[in-house]
Order: structure tokens, then C-alpha cells, then sequence
């Protein structure tokens, strides 16, 4: 967690071919000036290696950051609504096409990148570009959590694990705020979107998923048994005695709701983008695993809050039913090592190995690790039943109907866009000082996005640069 989103690209576009401001001429060629600058970062982001696109994501943040003011101003003028204070007459030539790459709507051809959408108003191009700002803003909070579950370094200590967990929360409240953005601004659109990516339904969804993100790290954050276990695994890590986890009652039983909480918003999520149709699988699965994450959780504290009023068997079951929750749950084994068990193992090193290779970790939203904690706790309690206080283990089915509501602790501040400042506006009244030729190319592909002639597909990488290949 959170989700391994990919960022949308785009094709050139020219926006004094379709634009024309009498107050503020020099403003389209502003715009795409940004625009253009954008659209090159996108490219060169995605074709950095997974492990080095982290470190572009300020890049990437910096240059729709710069482009966002531009074009609101040009939507601003088209309404008639001033900007920082002043009047913008912006006029539509003829309407405008651009294109953008979808990435969260099912690809037509599975296995193969979806193709460009061709979009006609200017409003879905603020849904796209908005929206890829708030992607950016949730692949920096997975970049900030990666070195809690890395094995490379030794483990992070407490001050360093609250840090990154608080600058993990800050992105995804801030990507949460403008998800919340984008769809209220998209209630006023009487049109249908062309495609599930900047749907209404699709930007609730999202804002309900970064919401889920941010209260299940709000319980990591003082949730010292998944540290514990990552710990263990961890050959780098010099420190083998490790102290046993404690937890307060009060605090056991808060996060537990919590994370009932995080469920919540999971499941909202997953019904919003189910009621869409055609969203990228990897998504659902994603949320759908997020939902049971959370509720996995939520059975764990439940337990442990049982187990330290001297409950035992209660908390035993608690855990059974969060691996029931959370899928995992073991079946009647007459063999030590069964196939389920064979095949849990082996996407467990999966796993681990792509946090260590930095691409797609993740994206099981931590269903395996609280398995893993999970475990360890039945390990550790079924010993102490069996040899200390003997107890019976009630089933799973009462507890589980037992369970609370969930309790909020993040509130969202609302997303206030970048808007340009009075000075740069009164800068663009002069005439533009070049021709704006952005979109010269009609928005073709790059050399590095056609697909070679007589190519088989995928190995458009071999023929890319090699001039003297026939």
C-alpha cells in the first residue's frame, strides 16, 4: 500500500490554434508552453525503471504544479471569471482536441496498453491533469513507506518510521482532497466522460480509497507488530533481541475501529468503481483486498484487547476470524505442508521480492503481511493456552457479528488550486514574442510509442534507436 497507480500521458497541443485572448494575448502560449513541459515529463517518467521513478516524482509534482494555474486561467477566461483580481477574455477559436492515456479503465486488449482517448473540452483535460496530480501525490506516499517494509538496510527506527508515516498520511489526505475536487467540480458537467478515468463515480471512489489508506497508517503508526515481524525477516537488521509488543486495552480496542473505518471507506470505494464497469482489474483486486486488510486488522486488536483482559481463547478466535477476513484462513490439513499453504509461502517471497526490486509492491494492500502478524500471535497465544490457562476457543461466527461500527479520525481539508498571481497576469498582456507551435505534430506518437512495422508486439524496444537494423 497505497495503490502502484500509473501516470497518464498525453499528446502535444497547441492552445493558441484553439484559444485567443484579447486582454491577456501572450496567455495560450503560456499554457502550452507548461503543457509542453508536462507532457515531455510524463514521457521521460515513464520510461525510467521502476526503482528510479521515485526520485522523478518531485519532477513530475513541479510541472503540474507550473501547469495547473495556466490552464485554469484559460478555463476562467472562457467563463468570464477573473483571476487573481482581474478580467480575462479568453475566446474559443474552433473546439479543441487532445489526447490522454487512460490507465485506470480496462484495456480493450488485455495485455496490451490501452490507447489514446480523444477528448473534445477542455474540462476533461483539467480531470486528467488534476487527477494525475493526485496519483503523484499517492505515489509519494509509497515512496516515503518504502523503507519500513525493505529489507535492504537494517530496519528504520521509531522516530524514523513515525516520520515517514506522517509524510505518507500528508500525501494521501492531500490526494483524498483532490479526488474530492475533481467530482464535485464534475457535478456540473451535464455530459458523460469518455472513458471511467475521470468519471464522478471514479473520483469518489478514489478519494474513499486514499481516506482508507490514511486511517490504516494512522493505527501503523503505533502498531508495533507488523514492525516486529518485518524485523524478523530481516537478515540486515543487527538487533535480535527484541522486546515484546505491548498495546494498552483502550488503544487496542480505538484501532480496532480504526480500521473498521479504513474497511468502510474500502468498500465504498469498491462500489463505486464496480458500479462504472471496465476499471482496471489490479484496481478492484487492490481495494478489495485494502477492505479485507482493514477488517483483518481490526479482528487482530480485537483480539489482542481480549487476550490482555486474560481472554485467552477469545483472542485466539479473534484471530482466526481475521485470517477468515482476510482470506487465509487454514483449512483441515492432513499433510504438514499443504498446496494452499505451499502456494501462500511462495507469493510471500513474491512479495518481498518486488518491495526489494521497488516496482508494484504493495499491491495486495497488506493483505500478506497482516497474515503474517496474524500468525505469529496464533503461534504465540495457542502455546500459552496449551501449557498455561487452558481456555476453550469460541467460534468465529458471533464475534464477527459482533463487530462495531468504524470511527473516523482524518477530516479533509478542502484542494485549493494553484492560481496565477497578479503580476504574472499582467505580464501576458504584452503580445506573445514567439509563434506557438506545440502542436505541429498533431499530437502523433513518439518515436518510442509506435510499434515498428512488422514488429512482433512488445519488442518495439528492440528496434527503437537502431538505425542499422535491417
Amino acid at each position: 500500500m497505497p495503490f502502484p497507480f500509473t501516470l497518464p500521458t498525453t499528446s502535444s497541443f497547441s492552445f493558441s490554434t484553439f484559444f485567443n485572448s484579447d486582454s491577456h494575448p501572450s496567455l495560450p502560449l503560456s499554457a502550452s508552453t507548461y503543457r509542453g513541459v508536462l507532457r515531455d515529463t510524463l514521457k521521460k517518467h515513464k520510461r525510467l525503471p521502476p526503482h528510479e521513478q521515485a526520485s522523478n516524482l518531485g519532477n513530475v509534482i513541479l510541472s503540474l504544479n507550473n501547469y495547473i494555474p495556466y490552464l485554469l486561467a484559460v478555463d476562467s477566461g472562457l467563463g468570464s471569471q477573473p483571476v487573481a483580481g482581474e478580467e480575462l477574455d479568453v475566446v474559443l477559436k474552433s473546439t479543441p482536441v487532445l489526447e490522454w492515456r487512460p490507465t485506470l479503465s480496462e484495456a480493450a486488449i488485455p495485455g496490451r496498453e490501452s490507447t489514446r482517448l480523444k477528448i473534445k473540452s477542455l474540462e476533461y483535460e483539467i480531470y486528467f491533469v488534476i487527477s494525475t496530480l493526485a496519483y503523484t501525490q499517492t505515489l509519494l506516499a509509497r515512496a516515503a513507506l518504502h523503507p519500513l517494509f525493505s529489507s535492504a538496510t537494517a530496519s528504520p527506527s521509531q522516530d524514523q518510521r513515525t516520520l515517514a508515516i506522517t509524510t505518507a498520511t500528508k500525501h494521501l489526505l492531500s490526494a483524498a482532497s483532490t479526488h474530492a475536487y475533481l467530482s464535485t467540480r464534475s457535478e456540473t458537467v451535464p455530459t458523460d466522460p469518455p472513458c471511467g478515468d475521470i468519471t464522478q463515480s471514479t473520483f469518489r471512489a478514489l478519494s474513499s480509497l486514499a481516506m482508507a489508506e490514511a486511517t490504516l497508517l494512522a493505527v501503523l503508526k503505533d502498531d508495533p507488530y507488523p514492525a516486529a515481524v518485518a524485523q524478523d525477516r530481516n537478515k540486515n537488521d543487527k538487533e535480535w533481541m527484541i522486546k515484546a509488543p505491548e498495546i494498552p486495552k483502550v488503544r487496542a480496542h480505538l484501532f480496532a475501529r480504526l480500521c473498521l473505518a479504513a474497511a468502510e471507506h474500502a468498500a465504498n470505494a469498491l462500489s463505486l468503481l464496480k458500479s462504472r464497469g471496465k476499471i482496471d482489474a489490479d484496481l478492484l483486486k487492490y481495494v478489495e483486498d485494502l477492505r479485507r486488510t482493514g477488517r483483518g486488522k481490526a479482528c487482530r486488536f480485537f483480539g489482542i484487547d481480549a487476550e490482555i483482559g486474560g481472554q485467552t481463547g477469545v483472542g485466539i478466535a479473534w484471530l482466526q476470524a481475521g485470517l477468515h477476513e482476510l482470506g487465509l484462513a487454514a483449512k483441515e490439513e492432513k499433510k504438514s505442508m499443504s498446496l494452499g499453504r505451499f502456494k501462500k509461502e511462495w507469493a510471500e517471497k513474491r512479495e518481498d521480492k518486488r518491495v526489494e526490486k521497488g516496482a508494484d509492491w504493495g499491491a495486495d494492500a497488506g493483505r500478506l503481511e497482516e497474515g503474517r502478524v496474524l500468525e505469529m500471535l496464533g503461534k504465540k497465544w495457542n502455546k500459552m493456552n496449551d501449557t498455561i490457562n487452558t481456555q476453550s476457543i469460541p467460534p468465529i461466527g458471533p464475534l464477527m457479528s459482533s463487530m462495531p461500527s468504524g470511527r473516523e479520525i482524518h477530516t479533509l481539508k478542502p484542494f485549493i488550486p494553484p492560481v496565477l498571481e497578479a503580476s504574472t497576469l499582467e505580464a501576458m498582456r504584452a503580445p506573445p514574442d514567439r509563434v506557438d507551435d506545440y502542436g505541429r505534430d498533431g499530437g502523433a506518437s513518439s518515436e518510442e510509442e509506435q510499434e515498428p512495422v512488422g514488429a512482433f508486439p512488445g519488442t518495439k524496444g528492440d528496434y527503437v534507436g537502431n538505425s542499422n537494423y535491417y
